[in-house]
């Protein structure tokens, strides 16, 4: 099975910039899905981007449009999400998660990592 270990979180000021990556174990991973998720302070969990086996077909999340970009290397099993222009509200912890199914069209995620804590200072 797949093990998925986050890194590149820490503390940036306010309009700056982080680089996450998502490093994958297994013998599978092109054939997953993968996707970021972030939990702020006292919020529940929220999507945040999601990428196709290729990288040609991405999804985000309204907040995060047009400021992250996620990307995947499969020859590397990594996953990346550049984050620009962040905001206080940014604040979390972000997890990358792989899919491999879909139930009712909604993808479920089958493996998750340990997440990376990202603080954006005002």
């Amino acid at each position: 099975q797949e093990q998925l270990v986050e890194s590149g979180g820490g503390l940036v000021q306010a309009g700056g910039s982080l680089r996450l990556s998502c490093a994958a174990s297994g013998r599978t991973f092109r054939n997953y899905v993968m996707g970021w998720f972030r939990q702020g302070p006292g919020k529940e969990r929220e999507f945040v981007a999601r990428v196709i086996w290729t990288g040609a077909n991405t999804v985000y999340a309204d907040s995060v449009k047009g400021r992250f970009t996620i990307s995947r290397d499969n020859a590397k099993n990594t996953v990346y999400l550049q984050m620009n222009s962040l905001k206080p509200e940014d604040t979390g912890v972000y997890y990358c998660a792989a899919s491999s199914y879909t139930v009712a069209g909604e993808w479920k995620y089958d493996y998750w990592g340990q997440g990376t804590q990202v603080t954006v200072s005002s």
